[in-house]
């Protein structure tokens, strides 16, 4: 059996232990179920995911705490939950076979990435309830490398251990990578550094803020993917290829619709990640919309990987804003100040109303300069189809952060307005 038939088999066979399990396992399920018609013990495998009703992050926090737990509470070994910054706190509970999978996923991870047991991996992410922290650690455990758990936050710290324990990898966001790029630039402490490897994820990243990265740490980058619902991060990373993001096909399935329509989508198109997991017990996902925006890769990588790959996040169909009718999404902005060397990397988005109109400003860091000024704006309009007011701001001025960046304002909806 060719390991295409192999794998369809086995993800076949996954979606139908998943759907049986589902429906004994939680009411909000089989209600959930009931409610789309769908009998899901007459699922033919895969091919017919879209048979199947969607599911939303409104669905999980509806069903807060534990609506769609699949196990017995006693069979339940840890939970993890969201910020809770963006609406109701959202739960994830995981049984001892869930954490296992997790933690093997990561380590493969860490694999593709070229680390080994020798190196020694500081862990500058949140512990908690969030799941970075644990999970970044758990994987590097498994794979039997030395974790380093110094958490986010205080670079100074975080650069005298880095130094002290001779640290070859880091694990962060690329906001505080960037901020750690920054301290090193400014201090000269790059020979000092021992680093060869940045495992980066949690937020979306361009090409420029990742040669950035590199270029001020001595590293090569990598990006990886994950969300709090499937597991937490560590589903999925890109090799040293660095053509796309490949996904663990053995414990999930991913589809890309088209999040207006909500039809699936060939290959190569962009839409909105939807996923479905295929071992989870506590709390499986069954067609999870993400509002990740990407793609799928309609051919093998070059890496020889027989996992499939997506793009590398092109942001979130929630973080768009509408301006005069034309949709922004921040991922257009930031590709555009990448190519601007004079422009720093961190940037933010206000949109207002002035007059009953709407208005486009674009805050970015660089020396102050006409030139400059003209030269994005023109930039800007072609990429966003939208007239873009550039705001010059002195170097360092906008705020940094250890974990996700804000960087969309619509401050239409402070003024009492609505999005346009």
């Amino acid at each position: 059996m060719s390991h295409g038939a192999a794998l369809q088999a086995a993800q076949d066979a996954g979606l139908a232990w998943t759907l049986e399990h589902a429906a004994r396992g939680s009411s909000w399920w089989r209600e959930h179920f009931a409610q789309a018609g769908v009998d899901v013990a007459t699922l033919a495998g895969a091919g017919e995911l879209a048979r199947l009703p969607f599911t939303t992050k409104q669905d999980l926090r509806d069903a807060y705490p534990l609506g769609w737990l699949c196990v017995p509470e006693a069979d339940v070994r840890r939970i993890h939950g969201s910020s809770g910054t963006t609406g109701k706190r959202t739960v994830c509970a995981y049984s001892a076979q869930d954490l296992d999978d997790w933690a093997e996923a990561f380590a493969r991870c860490f694999r593709y990435a070229g680390v080994v047991p020798d190196d020694r991996v500081q862990v500058m992410v949140g512990y908690g309830l969030w799941t970075a922290g644990i999970g970044f650690q758990s994987g590097v455990e498994r794979l039997g490398a030395m974790a380093v758990p110094t958490g986010p936050g205080n670079v100074d710290f975080q650069l005298e251990v880095m130094e002290d324990l001779a640290s070859t990898v880091i694990c962060s966001t690329s906001s505080f990578a960037l901020m750690l790029a920054e301290a090193v630039a400014e201090r000269g402490m790059r020979n000092a550094l021992h680093l060869k490897t940045a495992i980066i994820g949690s937020e979306r990243w361009s090409d420029g803020v990742r040669a950035r990265i590199e270029a001020a740490l001595g590293v090569e980058s990598f990006d990886i993917y994950g969300l709090t619902e499937l597991y937490g991060p560590g589903m999925g990373i890109d090799c040293h290829r660095h053509e796309g993001i490949h996904v663990w096909s053995d414990l999930y399935i991913v589809e890309i619709i088209d999040p207006d329509t909500l039809e699936g989508l060939p290959p190569g198109a962009e839409g909105e990640i939807v996923l479905t997991t295929l071992r989870k017990e506590a709390m499986p996902l069954i067609r999870y919309r993400t509002r990740d925006r990407s793609w799928l890769y309609p051919e093998p990588c070059g890496c020889g990987s027989p996992y499939p790959r997506i793009g590398r996040l092109l942001g979130r169909t929630d973080d768009m804003v509408k301006v005069r009718g034309v949709a922004v999404f921040p991922a257009q902005v930031d590709s555009v100040l990448s190519t601007f060397d004079a422009a720093g990397p961190e940037y933010q988005i206000h949109v207002s109303r002035v007059a009953s109109r709407d208005r486009l400003a674009v805050r970015v860091e660089a020396v102050e300069s006409p030139e400059l000024v003209q030269s994005l704006s023109e930039r800007l309009h072609h990429a966003l189809g939208v007239h873009a007011a550039v705001e010059i701001v002195p170097p360092g001025s906008l705020p940094r952060s250890t974990g996700k960046t804000l960087r969309v304002f619509d401050h239409r909806l402070e003024e009492g307005g609505e999005r346009g």
